[in-house]
């Protein structure tokens, strides 16, 4: 039943731009042990915000399938207790993620988080448990709300993981993520194969695809500490000796004393030319995972000779590699990034953490899967005329787009509209699924953008 809502939702969502006046369907589903009821009607078509509702309560019910012993209901007792324990950082974390399942039930965390699942849990298990979710107890308005600490966490706390990545990315419970970069056979790629933006009438734009990656013999950001921190840095010195000599280039380390550190000057223009992350100590959401600590220890970016191939070290996660150009063939970077990392992980001495079900590991389960990320700066001055990005979101979301600020999230948009623009999908798609969907994402925003 649940596929056959999910396959009409999508249908629904589709449609939506099309659909003429007085159109309108009731759909309810259970959830939670709840009836839940989404009305989806608009006088002009449907609203594809009451589609994306819809979307997100089916989701919650596949996370939720087979919750015998799943139970997200808040135990008035389970919650005294815990208020007393012994451990302080425990006992705040139970007492705001509970709280925030009422306060902010668009937290992910917070809806799937289960106090008895929790209360199963040896103490040690339990802090390291708590340690995942701070982030989202500490931060009740975050949309996730969790981070895995080591590469093992996503097994080990799979009862509630399994969830929460269930929910994310509206996939059943235990789909396996396959991993593929071959775009030959892709739907919607253009028959001679290049993803080339002039055909849309565009100019030249900044185009960036990354991936994050975690070396599997360290502890996650999160759990890291400061001589982790430096022992890794460290070790991909040494990986970076060996990359300079295909590609040049050289490191920038923010560690004080350490060989290739730059000042802050040089460390502010790095940041400047999107070539190295912001100060992670401004960002709460980090901060609260652990993710931040010691900063800027362990910290930096290696840049290639020709600016256009960048690995940062220590960021939320261990590894952020990338590519970025300025041109109108999107294959270009994408390309590019394949190539580079086969020679990343052709390194001896660097294995990457990665599961037979969630394909690479991140810290964030946002970014499980491909942990790919791919964008262009586009300019949107019509969406944006009244100097935020809503409206731009609002035209992006049915169409499967993230909409950030020139700086990453949290950050404003440029002054002449323009905008961040990548495909929202990390797992259970393929790598070549995800470049595609970028260019024809394009497509249709380009057309709506003339439009408003």
């Amino acid at each position: 039943m649940i596929g056959h809502l999910r396959n009409a939702t999508r249908r629904l969502h589709q449609a939506a731009p099309y659909l003429g006046k007085a159109v309108g369907a009731t759909v309810a589903v259970g959830a939670f042990g709840a009836a839940a009821s989404l009305s989806l009607a608009s006088c002009e078509g449907i609203d594809a915000n009451l589609v994306g509702r819809l979307e997100n309560a089916i989701s919650r019910i596949e996370a939720m399938a087979d919750n015998k012993d799943y139970d997200t209901s808040v135990d008035a007792a389970l919650i005294a207790k815990y208020s007393k324990s012994s451990d302080a950082y425990v006992a705040d974390c139970i007492a705001k993620i509970c709280a925030a399942k009422t306060s902010d039930p668009s937290n992910i965390t917070a809806a799937l988080f289960s106090l008895k699942y929790f209360d199963s849990l040896s103490p040690a298990d339990q802090k390291a448990f708590a340690m995942c979710i701070n982030s989202g107890a500490q931060n009740a308005d975050s949309g996730m709300g969790s981070y895995a600490m080591n590469p093992g966490d996503y097994d080990k706390f799979n009862p509630f993981f399994s969830r929460v990545i269930a929910f994310y990315h509206k996939v059943p419970r235990g789909t396996k993520h396959v991993t593929d970069w071959n775009l030959k056979g892709v739907e919607g790629l253009p028959a001679d194969g290049n993803l080339d933006l002039t055909r849309l009438g565009l100019p030249a734009l900044s185009m960036r695809v990354r991936v994050g990656r975690n070396l599997a013999d360290y502890p996650l950001p999160g759990a890291m500490t400061a001589a982790d921190r430096l022992r890794m840095e460290q070790k991909m010195c040494g990986a970076f000796e060996k990359l300079k000599d295909q590609y040049g280039g050289r490191y920038h380390s923010l560690t004080p004393g350490h060989p290739d550190f730059i000042n802050e000057e040089e460390y502010k223009a790095l940041v400047k030319g999107h070539k190295m992350f912001k100060d992670m100590a401004d960002d709460t959401y980090l901060a609260d995972a652990g993710i931040a600590s010691d900063w800027p220890v362990g910290r930096g970016c290696y840049v290639s000779g020709d600016g256009g191939f960048i690995i940062w070290v220590g960021e939320e996660d261990h590894l952020r590699i990338m590519c970025m150009a300025r041109g109108t063939i999107l294959n270009q970077v994408f390309d590019r990034l394949k190539g580079a990392l086969d020679t990343v992980e052709s390194i001896e001495g660097l294995t990457f953490a990665h599961s037979d079900t969630y394909g690479y590991v991140t810290s964030c389960p946002t970014n499980l899967g491909t942990g790919m990320r791919a964008s262009v700066h586009l300019k949107c001055p019509n969406l944006t005329r009244d100097g935020t990005d809503d409206k731009c979101k609002a035209v992006c979301k049915p169409l499967g787009l993230s909409v950030r600020g020139l700086g990453g999230e949290h950050t404003p948009i440029g002054a002449d509209g323009t905008v961040d623009i990548s495909p929202s999908a990390r797992f259970c798609i393929k790598e070549a699924e995800i470049i595609t969907a970028l260019y024809k994402g394009i497509s249709l925003l380009v057309e709506e953008e003339k439009k408003a």
